[in-house]
Order: structure tokens, then sequence, then C-alpha cells
């Protein structure tokens, strides 16, 4: 059966106290020559692990409905995780291994979405979520929170939480009222040694402050998310205290300090490192968060002079960390003598079809519902160029969210106001088809969680806004060749932190510098008035600060919709019944260099 929360902090709480939470087989122990000095006791264990699988299971795209590739051929899925798992416990002994997660369950896929929305977990009766059946059978030791645990709600997270078999780990997730943990803060576990000297392993989880500004619906008033340092500073000694002879930090951050996403607090989006250099009794952290793969980076803790070794494992189960530990039994005790990490790619196995099989029902299940038939189109569209031009598939996005929020407004102070929106590009695949359009091919335009909010802005702020979004593009002389594939992403800007605005036209001159590059700006026909008020449609990412866009977190907020823009998209779709980009699709802007427009 599942253990709840209140077992899981009574257990480490026990484990604290001498009491084993996970146990290991002993293996044969040595054998010493009669009379000769003995050798020094030594053991060697690996700890695995993963982090922002996002719903993942199969390796399959529910989004194109067939078999996920990439570029670089990578798989995905816990199917695939699965199957070295088995493989590095049969090398180095089950119960000389554990298997950690740094968060980011339960959002990301169609069949998690599935089971947050359309059969939700929440209802009497309800089925077990797939990501807690599919961690179960594998056998997961531990888990932090992510972010995006917080997007369904804390109904659903709870409710995964108690059909959970391992602890979700969150020390610095407390409680608003009470400012005590509302998760466990730590994990303890046994390893038995062939010497009778047990290893005992703490692992203590870390999330993201930033929880508190993208999910401040979710999470206001009720939760609260200090910053890492502070709270590994408070409980890595506690947990040495305990008797932890090795500390595990699992954190849903990335490792850098700086943020890979842009946000307003890049110190407290990307701080492992930060920990690992300020926080002294650490020995390893599981990095994750930023989407990227680091097999081995090691910092120096400022007060021991010590290494910390971090990994992050690539995202949706590509990679698995190992950690392996080489331990020595000096003065009473396990000392860490040495600590490697690596990571092993899951394109090398085949899925595990313990897993698929466990879960066969449940994709088939999803695969129908994402390819249900909600309208038509009558033409073909594409994000293929939409990075550097303007596509009637982005309009598609700003149509429906302006028109959104003009319902949302009518009959109210601000219905005169004219309504702008913003869109990004968040996939260079998506594309809506000529003819039938399913769910999967709606979906597919947002495949985040975002919600959408109304914002008010001036036509100044508007100014600086368009400007700051620009940056994304490399400069590019007049009469210089134009190569896409190296236009975009300038200062290493994602795709989705550079907003396209409907509603007024304006070109992008990407022969002269960041910040000075929005020209011809109007509004129906006429240069833009400074003073003039604007709402913005605008995604609650984009609106809480993410991307750090000027004026945007701060503007007064009109309206919010708690329903994902996905789900406004698909029902716009099938209560029109037709995608017609004949009656919304417009040229807004284009880059241009001296006046002459690039394509």
């Amino acid at each position: 059966m599942p253990l709840n929360r209140r077992t899981f902090l009574e257990r480490s709480a026990a484990a604290g106290a001498g009491v084993a939470v996970a146990g290991a087989v002993a293996v044969p122990a040595e054998a010493h020559g009669s009379g000769r000095p003995r050798p020094q006791k030594r053991y060697s264990f690996t700890v695995m692990g993963t982090t922002d699988l996002h719903g993942n299971v199969f390796n399959w795209d529910y989004f194109t409905d067939r078999e996920f590739d990439d570029k670089a051929h990578n798989d995905i899925g816990l199917a695939k995780i699965s199957t070295l798992v088995d493989q590095v416990r049969a090398a180095k002994g089950r119960r000389n291994t554990l298997l950690i997660d740094a968060g980011d369950t339960i959002q990301g896929t169609q069949l998690s979405y599935y089971y947050a929305k359309v059969d939700p977990i929440t209802k009497a009766g309800g089925p077990v979520h797939p990501m807690a059946q599919a961690m179960n059978a594998i056998g997961y030791d531990a888990a932090a929170l992510g972010n995006h645990e917080f997007n369904y709600g804390i109904p659903v997270l709870r409710k995964f939480e108690e059909q959970c078999d391992f602890p979700l780990l969150g020390a610095n997730a407390l409680d608003a009222k009470t400012l005590r943990p509302a998760f466990p803060p730590y994990s303890m576990h046994c390893l038995r040694t062939p010497h009778g000297k047990d290893v005992r392993v703490a692992v203590l989880g870390l999330t993201n402050p930033g929880i508190a500004i993208w999910d401040k619906a979710n999470v206001s008033g009720r939760m609260v998310f200090p910053g890492l340092e502070e709270q590994a500073a408070k409980w890595v000694p506690k947990l040495r205290s305990m008797g932890a002879d090795v500390v595990v930090v699992s954190a849903h951050s990335g490792s850098s300090g700086t943020s890979s996403y842009g946000d307003q607090l890049p110190h407290i989006e990307n701080a492992a490192g930060l920990v690992a250099e300020q926080v002294p009794g650490i020995d390893a952290i599981l990095v994750g968060h930023a989407h990227t793969e680091i097999p081995e980076y090691r910092v120096k803790n400022k007060e021991t002079g010590k290494d910390v070794v971090l990994s992050e494992p690539l995202k949706w189960g590509q990679r698995l960390t190992l950690f392996d530990f080489d331990l020595v039994w000096e003065k009473g005790r396990w000392v860490v003598e040495k600590v490697a990490a690596q990571v092993l790619n899951s394109n090398t196995v085949a899925e595990d079809p313990e897993i698929t099989g466990l879960l066969a029902d449940e994709h088939e299940k999803v695969v129908a519902y994402v390819n249900q038939v909600i309208g038509t189109s009558t033409v073909g569209m594409t994000t293929a160029d939409a990075p550097w031009k303007d596509e009637p598939i982005i309009d598609l996005i700003n149509v429906v969210q302006a028109e959104t929020v003009k319902a949302a407004l009518a009959g109210g102070a601000y219905a005169a106001l004219p309504v702008l929106s913003q869109a990004s590009c968040f996939s260079r695949t998506a594309r809506i088809p000529a003819g039938q359009v399913t769910i999967k091919d709606a979906a597919g335009l947002y495949p985040f969680e975002n919600t959408l909010e109304a914002r008010l802005m001036t036509g100044a702020q508007l100014k600086e806004y368009l400007e700051y979004s620009a940056r994304y593009y490399v400069q590019t002389a007049a009469g210089a060749p134009v190569d896409t594939a190296k236009l975009t992403n300038a200062g290493g800007t994602p795709d989705y932190n550079y907003d396209a605005v409907s509603g007024l036209t304006y070109e992008i001159d990407i022969a002269k510098a960041a910040g000075s590059r929005i020209v011809n700006l109007s509004f129906e026909g006429k240069p833009l008035d400074p003073a003039a008020k604007f709402v913005l449609a605008v995604n609650n990412y984009r609106a809480s600060g993410g991307g750090a866009f000027p004026h945007i977190a701060n503007a007064p907020q009109l309206w919010a919709n708690s329903d994902e823009i996905r789900n406004t998209i698909i029902q716009w779709v099938t209560a029109k019944g037709t995608v017609d980009p004949g009656q919304f699709a417009s040229v807004d802007w284009k880059l241009t260099r001296d006046g002459v427009p690039v394509f």
C-alpha cells in the first residue's frame, strides 16, 4: 500500500533515532589471514538519479502521436530508465544502490495532463497516477518536489504524494502559517555493509522558490518557499548530528547560479552550485530544473575546501545519473573517500516491458483522447518559420487570447480599451494540418500549462517590452548574409522568451543594437501614443516575471483565468468548428535592416 505523508515524516524522524528506513542485505565478508593486520574496512555504493521527467513513461510523443525522436536520437521515459536501473542494480547489488529524483514529475505530457484534468486522480475512486505507478514499480527511494508539481493545485499534488511508495521531499516548502515543513524535508536510508557497520545516507530535498511567483494562484497564503542555501544550512548539520555518514541533496534548481530561463530571480532559481559552495557537509547534489546535461561538475566548498560533486541528467528520462561513492572506516565512522558521477544514455536500452505493460491501458486511453477531432482547418499551418516571421499559427494563439480577454472584460471599466496579445513559438515543430484538427494538434501549439491574464500597459511600456523581446535576434549588418540557423537565440535567449505582440504593427531592425531595434511602431495606422492605455493578454509565466520582461510583473492585473491556455485554444477551435486564417491572420511585425525587409 502507498505510504502517506505522515508515515514518511514519522519514518524520517525514526531514522534519526537509529531506525533504518531503507535496508541493504549483507555481502560476503572479506577474508583475513591469521595473525596479519586487518585491512582497512571499505564499502562502495551507488546513488542513481533522474530529474525533470515531466510525465514521460513511454518513449512516445503525444503531440505528434509517434515514437519520440530528436536530432540526437535521444529516447525518453521511465520505461527506458527502468531498464538502466535494473542493469545498475544487477552490477552493483540491489541493496548497494539508491534511486532518487530531483522533481518536475507530474506535468508535461498529455499522459500526465489526462490524469490531472480529464480523469483526475483526485475524484472518488479515481485512478492511480501513471507516474506513481511507474516510479513505485521501479522502486524509487525518494524524490524532490519540482516547481511544476504545483501546476495542477495542491489537492492533485497531495493525492499524488499519497499514491507514491516513496517520500516527496521539500525542506524549503513550508506551511505559510506555521512555517513548518509542509512535506518531509529529508529521508534517511540505511545500507548494510559486510563489516557489520551500516552506512546511513541522508537525502535532503530542496525545491525552487520561484514557485511562489509562478504558481501564486495555487500556493499564495498556503505555502512559502525560502532560499535553498538557508534551508540547506539549517538541515545538513541536523542530518550529520543524526548520524548521517553521507549527505546527498536532491535539488530542483539549476547548477550555475544564473538563470537559463532569464527570470527575475536567477539567484534563487539556479542555486545548486551556491549550496555546494556555501553549505559544508554535503557530498553530492542531484541537480534539476535547468534541462541541461551535466555528467559531473565539481564545486569546492568554501569552508571545508572539499569538492562537492554535482550531476544533472538530461530531462524526460533521457539520462540516468550515477553517483559512485567509495567509503572508508576511520576512527569509528564511515568517511567518504571518493565520489564520482556519470550519466547513462537511455537510448542504449530497450523499454522495460514490465513498465510498458503496467501502463498500457492508460497509454491507449490518452492516445485515443488526443486523437479526437475537434474541428477543421482551411489550410495547413506550421511554426517552422515562426521564430523570424509573423506566422498565422502564432496569430491563432493571439486571436484566441485576445477574444477571451475581451469577453471577460465586456461590460466592465476596461471594456473600451484595445486588447493586445503576446505569444511565443514554444515548439518549432507544431502544426495545424489542413482538414481535420485534433486535440493533439491544438495542444501541440501550447505544451505548457500556462494560464491567461489581462494586464494594463501604456504605449511607452509596450515599446520597452518589445525592445526587450527583440534582443532575441543576433545583430546582423545590412547586406550581410542571413542564416536563420544563426539568427535567433542571441545571448542564449530561448524561443519561449521571444514574444510577438498582436494588435500593433512594428518592424525589428536587426542591423541595430539590442535596445534600439523597434521602428515604425504604430496602432491602427498611427504612431503609438506613449501615454495610451492598452490591455495585454499575457500568460501567467510572463505576467509573474518569467523572462524578466520590463513592466509586466508590476502592471495592474485586470483579470485572470485558472484554465490552461491550451484548453482555451481547444475550446475555441471546437466552438468555431472551422479554423480559417483568412479571418484572423495578419502581418503585424517583420524583420528589417535599414527599412528593407529581411524576408
